[in-house]
C-alpha cells in the first residue's frame, strides 16, 4: 500500500477508477453462477450501497467544498450549493433522456438499454468523483488526504459490485448468452478510470473550480443514491433495505473519520 502513496496523482486516480471497474466486473460475474440474485440480499446490499454513497458525498466531497470556497472566495456556500444542484440535475434528466429514448423500441430491448445505459452514466459522475478526491491532495486542498480519497473509491466500488450483477443478471432473463451478459455488465464500468484520469487532470489545471466540481459529483452521487439505489432496495424489503443503508453509512462515517 506504501507504494501506492508514492505514484503519481494522475496514476492514483486511474487505478482507483480501475478498482471501481472490477468492482463492478466481479458484480457482472455471476451471471456465469447464478440466474438471479436472492432479493433480500440483494436490497441489502443496494441499501448498504447508498449509506456509503451518501456519507462519502458529504464527508470527502461536500464538506471540503465548503471548506474550499470559504478560504478561496469568503463565502462557503455559493458556488457549493450551485455545484450540488447541478449535479443532481445531471443524473435526473440523465435518466428523463435515456427513458425516452428507448420509448419506441421492444420492452426486452428497453430494459436492457435502460440498464445499461443508466448505470453506465451514473459511473461518470462516480468516476469524476474518484478523480477530484485524488486531484483535491494534489494541489493541496485543506483536509484532503489520500486515505480519504481511497475511502471514496472503496465506497463506489461497494455500491459497483451490486451494479455490475443488476445488469448482467436481467440481460440473462432476457435470453442473452452468459458470456454477452457479463460483457455489457463489466463494460458498463469501464468508463470509471477514464473519467477518474479526467478528473485529476481537471483539478490540477482549475483549482478555483474545485469547489463546484465536487459539490457537483456529491449532488449526482445523493441523486443517484435517492433515484435509483434507495427506491429499488425498499420495493419489497424495507427494513433490510434501512438496515443496510444505516450500516454503509455507519461504516463509511467511522472510517473516514479514523483515516481522515
Amino acid at each position: 500500500m506504501s507504494g501506492f502513496y508514492e505514484l503519481s496523482p494522475l496514476l492514483q486516480g486511474f487505478l482507483a477508477g480501475g478498482f471501481a471497474y472490477f468492482s463492478t466486473a466481479l458484480g457482472a460475474s455471476l451471471v456465469f453462477f447464478f440466474s438471479s440474485m436472492n432479493k433480500k440480499a440483494l436490497d441489502l446490499m443496494l441499501g448498504f450501497s447508498a449509506g456509503v454513497m451518501i456519507a462519502a458525498s458529504f464527508w470527502s466531497l461536500l464538506e471540503p467544498a465548503v471548506e474550499l470556497s470559504g478560504s478561496l472566495f469568503g463565502n462557503g456556500w455559493r458556488m457549493p450549493v450551485a455545484g450540488f444542484i447541478l449535479g443532481g440535475l445531471f443524473v435526473t434528466l440523465s435518466d428523463i433522456i435515456l427513458t425516452r429514448a428507448a420509448r419506441s423500441k421492444s420492452t426486452s430491448f428497453r430494459r436492457c438499454f435502460l440498464l445499461t445505459g443508466a448505470v453506465t452514466l451514473h459511473n461518470i459522475p462516480e468516476g469524476l468523483a474518484i478523480g477530484v478526491a485524488f486531484g483535491s491532495v494534489a494541489a493541496g486542498v485543506d483536509g484532503a488526504t489520500v486515505a480519504g480519497a481511497c475511502m471514496l473509491a472503496f465506497g463506489i466500488a461497494v455500491q459497483d459490485f451490486p451494479e455490475g450483477a443488476c445488469v448482467a443478471l436481467p440481460l440473462r432473463r432476457e435470453g442473452y448468452s452468459r458470456r454477452k451478459s457479463f460483457f455489457i455488465g463489466q463494460a458498463s464500468g469501464a468508463v470509471e478510470p477514464i473519467a477518474a484520469a479526467l478528473g485529476v487532470l481537471f483539478v490540477m489545471a482549475a483549482r478555483n473550480a474545485l469547489p463546484f466540481v465536487l459539490a457537483f459529483s456529491a449532488g449526482a452521487m445523493v441523486a443517484i443514491s435517492c433515484s435509483e439505489l434507495i427506491p429499488e432496495a425498499y420495493k419489497k424489503n424495507k427494513t433490510i433495505a434501512a438496515l443496510g443503508v444505516l450500516l454503509g453509512f455507519s461504516l463509511m462515517m467511522a472510517l473516514d473519520v479514523a483515516l481522515g
